[in-house]
């Protein structure tokens, strides 16, 4: 079966706010990079609250200049449940400035939030000198 079509149903939209990578150049698997979080915001139909620091991006920056994404951030919500949201993806530069393409997955804790337990989401962003905006989508076959 292909499927042509998928509905996106908006999770959140979250601001995370970072400091410049820390880079170990010319590895054998690429460039390596620390972009670390110091704290944000996010906020959707069902829950809203803060990043938690610390959390950031292991990034790898490949040899065509495409950058791979493996970022770790905590949220607290405003009922204070700690909640995981995890995510790889990918980073392409280009001259208008970068596309950011990614996978969240959350871990949250028995109750109100459990459902994100259950989503796939897809995650656009956006950069902003100081950090990354990013909208959220549960995808829904």
């Amino acid at each position: 079966m292909t499927r042509t079509e998928v509905a996106l149903e908006h999770v959140l939209t979250f601001t995370a706010y970072t400091t410049r990578p820390a880079l170990v150049a010319g590895g054998p698997q690429g460039t390596r990079g620390v972009i670390a979080v110091t704290g944000g915001d996010f906020e959707g139909p069902r829950l809203r609250g803060t990043i938690a620091a610390p959390g950031g991006d292991w990034v790898t920056v490949r040899a065509n200049g495409v950058m791979k994404l493996d970022v770790r951030l905590l949220l607290v919500t405003d009922d204070g449940t700690n909640i995981l949201l995890a995510y790889s993806g990918i980073a392409t530069r280009h001259e208008a400035g970068m596309d950011i393409c990614s996978a969240p997955l959350f871990e949250a804790p028995e109750g109100e939030h459990a459902w994100l337990n259950d989503v796939q989401c897809l995650g656009f962003g956006q950069l902003f000198d100081g950090g990354v905006t990013y909208e959220v989508y549960a995808v829904r076959g």
